[in-house]
């Protein structure tokens, strides 16, 4: 049954203590991921003052500009599973969860940073431009040869580093790469908030976030979201929809690479014929030199 759908904007109920066993649909899910964090205001307040170094209080207003409505069936070439939103009504977010590389994200990435950009009426002055963050989490690493746990991009001379602006910001954080955290990375959290998106079951969530009240909230938003068949169900077709890209994607690329190699073996072929028939002329010029007639 769709249970109602409302905005958590404290710390609620703790019904998923009772919870044991395997998490059906967990935080990877890049939709859950969404309809939790669009329902609970008060999870989504910790997540960001964790990833963004800032004190919890200093967070008095959320608001998000995307809302969808929980448990309706989505059109998955036109549905995106980012968050996006206001801080306190000066800073642009847009945050999402992206389970499988299909190696555009860093262009990706940049697109939908310099559209929310564009933030200013016709008329207003450019320094009036709020500042832009896309947050994303990944569970691929994003450069094979610089992997990095947390890294944040910025616009910079590319001589001497110098800062050109602090209002176009890129976070991305590879949830493979725990190992890499660095100490601030772990003073604020963002580590925990890692370990409980990739925990598998409730005891699991249970043990990340038995201190953080930002973190039980969001698995209590977790697990009333599991017993909506509804939103269950979306969930569960968006991660058959993601496993079909990703096989769709593998097939494509060994079928590429077989191709690669078969134009490869067919130019390899050429050239030995041709040598074959360079060695054929010059062993008939031969007979010829020598009157013999082939």
């Amino acid at each position: 049954m769709h249970q109602e759908s409302k905005i958590i904007n404290e710390f609620t109920g703790k019904d998923y203590l009772n919870a044991t066993g395997p998490v059906e649909v967990g935080m990877t899910n890049d939709y859950m991921f969404r309809i939790v964090f669009q329902q609970n205001k008060f999870a989504l307040k910790g997540l960001l003052s964790s990833v963004l170094h800032l004190k919890p209080n200093s967070i008095t207003d959320i608001e998000i500009k995307n809302v969808v409505q929980p448990g309706v069936s989505i059109a998955d070439k036109e549905y995106r599973m980012d968050i996006l939103l206001t801080l306190n009504n000066g800073i642009v977010i847009n945050i999402e969860m992206q389970l499988n590389n299909y190696g555009n994200w860093q262009f990706r990435s940049v697109a939908y940073i310099c559209r929310e950009y564009d933030n200013i009426n016709r008329g207003e002055d450019y320094k009036n431009v709020l500042p832009v963050y896309h947050i994303g989490f990944l569970d691929f690493t994003l450069f094979e040869d610089h992997p990095e746990f947390c890294a944040t991009y910025q616009l910079r001379n590319a001589k001497d580093n110098y800062l050109y602006t602090d209002r176009l910001n890129l976070i991305v954080i590879e949830l493979n790469h725990e190992e890499l955290a660095t100490q601030d990375d772990i003073d604020y959290g963002i580590t925990e908030w890692v370990r409980l998106f990739k925990s598998k079951t409730w005891e699991e969530l249970k043990m990340v976030a038995q201190n953080n009240e930002c973190m039980s909230s969001a698995i209590e938003s977790l697990y009333l979201s599991n017993t909506d068949e509804n939103i269950r169900k979306v969930a569960r077709d968006r991660e058959d929809f993601l496993r079909y890209q990703a096989k769709r994607e593998e097939t494509i690329k060994e079928l590429t690479d077989e191709v690669s190699t078969l134009t490869d073996e067919n130019a390899t072929l050429t050239s030995k014929n041709t040598t074959l028939e360079d060695e054929n002329a010059r062993l008939r010029k031969l007979l010829v030199d020598n009157g013999i007639n082939p």
